[in-house]
């Protein structure tokens, strides 16, 4: 027996939004960071132990979470 597969129904979406999307995400502002002995030791057994094949992705996300969390909390009121 044969199966059909459906077409998947993509979009049409313009080709100039989709270049300025992907330049948006594109990284250019260098961050450096510094740790000591014991904190680099302990990221590299959380990288271990977990399989992290990215530190700087993992690291990134970190900060990000961290970063948007605190926004979130201490977001401005209007009173």
């Amino acid at each position: 027996m044969m199966s059909v597969r459906k077409k998947k129904n993509i979009p049409n979406v313009d080709p100039d939004f989709l270049e300025k999307q992907k330049a948006a995400l594109v990284r250019k502002h260098r961050q450096v960071i510094l740790f000591n002995d014991k904190e680099m030791a302990a990221i590299d057994e959380y990288c271990r132990r977990f399989k992290v094949t990215s530190k700087s992705a993992m690291l990134r996300q970190a900060v990000i979470e961290r970063v948007l969390a605190d926004m979130d909390e201490n977001h401005p009121t209007l009173f």
